[in-house]
């Protein structure tokens, strides 16, 4: 096993990139309208000008805007109606000078008319004529060929997470079946002579099990598929075996408890053995979870994770190592980070970057518009991680945080 010193955050990350670069990600044709919440695999190009047609955005006249010059409300100009275009059928007549043609919201505009007046600035003069009482300057309220999309523009990206308003795009240039990213296949598996499950009374020194369904959770949200999940005592040979047959059907397999270097920590000894090169890291410096294990196995392309038994610190770690490793695999961004005002001072932890939780508070007389209130819990509090909005990072060579001092949150 090749345990050679505590790595930097920076260091596992480069490492476990390294890794597992080398893995190949999974790609699948979906109906865009069950693609929500993927990532998207590909560029997305426009093979057609949205819209096709010059298109409306109010209910009102189609118009020469040089006919509307100078116009006002106690001196409107005149002009005769040729016509009312009907939603989903193209106008019949161009318009001339003098001339208006009634178009609905999102209809389409004739030709000769460069710009539409709001029919609220509009009057009814007789059967046939309308009195404007408003200028308008041309292209006004008229949503051009191409304007939203051009043809032959890339309109979304890869790495772009699919919400309802992609969704949307994706109808109106005809995507049907985008290509996104498979979800990766997880197996969770949480070790601990004094685990029980959830649904059962604890005996004295014995806990029900949080990790399978924090991390499974954590998992989900990410937009993994959990295939499998265990809850083992500390006994080796068990790991092992759990361990073996899920990299057999795993992108990921997490173990969490038994990372550190007690007398029944084996998921390091378990992970080195199955892997090739195996385990590549065992302890970051960070508080909390500095006795993480990073390692990988190129046979069956298999990621493995072991995390901390500590509930919260499990949950942070799992975010910062495999939801980064994740998002630039695919090549997404990340997590939103806003700027705050910190409200106390925080001690650095010597040597260790620190992942300090906080819980935002509004407050415009501060920076950035928010107070950061630090959350804390002593070791296995899972409360702590559910009062919090976010975290800020403190780095390893840093004094700590002074109160009064500027922050950047980076958002759950």
């Amino acid at each position: 096993m090749r345990l050679l010193k505590v790595d930097s955050i920076s260091e596992a990350r480069k490492k476990l990139l390294d890794a597992a670069s080398a893995k190949v990600l999974k790609t699948e044709k979906v109906h865009f309208a069950k693609a929500m919440g993927r990532i998207l695999a590909e560029d997305i190009e426009s093979e057609e000008n949205i819209p096709g047609f010059r298109r409306s955005t109010v209910d009102g006249y189609a118009v020469r805007a040089a006919d509307t010059g100078g116009v006002t409300e106690s001196i409107p100009v005149f002009l005769d109606i040729i016509e009312a275009v009907e939603m989903g059928k193209a106008p019949t007549k161009e318009v001339g000078p003098g001339q208006a043609t009634y178009v609905p919201t999102g209809g389409m505009v004739p030709e000769g008319a460069d710009a539409m007046v709001m029919v609220e600035y509009c009057e009814a003069f007789d059967e046939t004529s309308i009195a404007v009482y408003e200028p308008v300057s041309p292209g006004r309220n008229v949503v051009s060929i191409g304007e939203d999309i051009p043809e032959g523009r890339t309109f979304l990206c890869k790495g772009q997470y699919i919400r309802p308003q992609e969704a949307g795009v994706l109808s109106s240039a005809g995507v049907f079946e985008p290509s996104v990213y498979a979800p990766w296949k997880v197996t969770i598996i949480s070790t601990g002579d004094e685990l029980i499950g959830a649904d059962e009374i604890p005996a004295e020194g014995q806990i029900r099990d949080i990790n399978t369904y924090s991390l499974s959770a954590a998992a989900a949200k990410m937009g993994f598929e959990v295939i499998d999940t265990k809850v083992l005592r500390d006994n080796e040979a068990l790991i092992e075996e759990a361990v073996k047959n899920a990299m057999e059907v795993s992108d990921l397999v997490v173990v969490s408890g038994g990372s550190s270097k007690g007398e029944k920590d084996h998921t390091a000894a378990v992970m080195d053995r199955l892997g090739e090169p195996g385990v590549f890291t065992h302890g970051i410096a960070l508080k909390p979870g500095k006795p993480t294990i990073l390692g990988y196995d190129k046979v069956s392309e298999t990621i493995m994770i072991g995390l901390p038994g500590h509930p919260a610190a499990a949950l942070m770690v799992f975010e910062l190592m495999i939801g980064w490793l994740y998002r630039t695999l695919t090549g997404q961004k990340e997590p939103i980070a806003v700027a705050a005002e910190i409200t106390e001072n925080i001690a650095a932890a010597g040597g260790r970057a620190t992942c300090q939780l906080v819980e935002l508070i509004e407050d415009e007389t501060c920076i950035g518009g928010y107070k950061a209130v630090p959350v804390f819990g002593k070791s296995g509090m899972m409360t702590t991680l559910t009062r919090a909005d976010g975290y800020v990072m403190i780095d390893t060579n840093a004094e700590g945080l002074k109160e009064g001092g500027r922050v950047k949150v980076v958002l759950f």
